[in-house]
């Protein structure tokens, strides 16, 4: 175990103690990311020289498993976090990575992403409003629909169209401190599940310094393939397939124990074959990770660009594939646990709240944008390569 993974492991009891009541009321869970915080876990990315752990996505990978059985939003909270950092510590210039990584590190400065808009929806290389220059500053005016955490966001990673005569595809991604800018609440976060992300609507006014500018000015595409997309992706399929674990496990302990419900017979074939079923799914789902992050892991350490399309087919068909089995391990729960403990919401095993928060992993990034670009890939590639 890591030292990273043990910390996740000491903190998870906290996410665990505080997710029911974040859950019902819709709350930011602030003693949950103040353990994270107090850990040193937010700044797990941030290189050591800059005062954090040094890590790398091997370990966001394994500590958002660890997290997301303890509440799953928390740790989207914290991994969506780390996919921001990754993006500052590959892509920004010097004089920002000097201010803002010590700071991460230290302070827990928590990032959130800025990349919804509602000309576009999740279009994540495309945006609508424009950046304006005003002598040696660039003022930001953006209205996005959905900000994951973002009422107690330290700071902000925005997308911007690069300016007023840049076609929407010349996107510039801008940082933002608290300070620089007035961010205001237009609509509530009141959802089916993920409720504890407080993903609300929000309208940002301010200006940023020329060099809070993350990458080559209207050149996002290229942070989005190098570290935002893979990151995002092995995150949130990290943090589905964590709390899809947790869920089969915490069942199958009350299965074990001398409380199981009377109603299942731990003798019976259909109880034994929904089991398999669901360990199938999550077998192939967390198999299929390791592969991508490991694929991912050594782009990086040789220089290989991410960006060749067989690729990106394997790195959308794992976010496809993760939300998709992942519900249904969870559903499957759901079925074979009963209305009593499956369904209640006061239940000994929370399967209502995981099917609940497990629902929005298609809906994150739709799978449906996804699945129009991996069947345009094959009719190019056909079935691709194994390699």
């Amino acid at each position: 175990m890591t030292k990273a993974e043990a910390l996740a492991a000491e903190v998870v009891p906290v996410l665990a103690q505080h997710a029911g009541r974040a859950d019902a009321d819709a709350a930011f869970p602030h003693a949950s990311v103040l353990a994270l915080r107090e850990a040193g876990l937010f700044g797990l990315l941030v290189p050591a020289a800059h005062g954090g752990m040094g890590g790398d996505l091997a370990d966001l990978v394994q500590v958002a498993t660890v997290l997301a059985g303890g509440c799953l939003s928390t740790a989207m909270i914290w991994a969506m976090h780390c996919q921001q950092v990754d993006a500052v510590v590959r892509h920004a210039d010097d004089r920002l990575r000097a201010d803002l990584l010590p700071r991460i590190a230290q302070e827990g400065y928590y990032l959130a992403s800025v990349t919804t808009e509602p000309a576009k929806g999740g279009q994540l290389l495309r945006a609508s409003a424009a950046l304006l220059a005003e002598e040696q500053d660039l003022v930001v005016r953006r209205s996005a629909p959905v900000v994951t955490g973002g009422e107690y966001a330290d700071g902000f990673l925005v997308t911007m169209r690069a300016g007023p005569d840049a076609p929407p595809s010349q996107v510039s991604l801008v940082h933002l401190d608290r300070t620089q800018v007035d961010a205001q609440v237009v609509r509530d976060w009141d959802a089916m599940g993920m409720r504890a992300t407080r993903s609300v609507g929000m309208e940002l006014s301010g200006v940023a310094a020329g060099h809070q500018v993350i990458g080559p000015p209207g050149g996002f595409r290229q942070v989005a393939v190098d570290s935002m997309i893979p990151a995002g992706h092995l995150a949130w399929s990290s943090c589905w397939i964590g709390a899809a674990r947790r869920a089969l496990d915490e069942l199958v302990a009350l299965l074990r124990s001398k409380r199981r419900p009377s109603g299942i017979s731990l003798n019976s074939d259909l109880v034994r074959h929904r089991l398999a079923r669901v360990r199938i799914d999550l077998e192939v789902s967390g198999t299929y990770l390791l592969r991508v992050r490991d694929e991912v892991l050594r782009r990086r350490r040789t220089g290989t660009p991410l960006e060749d399309r067989g690729f990106q087919t394997r790195l959308d068909t794992l976010k496809v594939v993760s939300s998709e089995l992942t519900f249904s391990a969870v559903d499957r729960l759901v079925q074979l646990a009963g209305a009593t403990t499956g369904y209640l919401r006061d239940a000994s095993v929370p399967l209502e709240r995981f099917f609940r928060d497990l629902r929005s992993a298609s809906l994150n990034y739709s799978n449906d944008r996804l699945l129009d670009v991996i069947g345009a890939h094959t009719l190019l590639d056909g079935a691709g390569s194994l390699d």
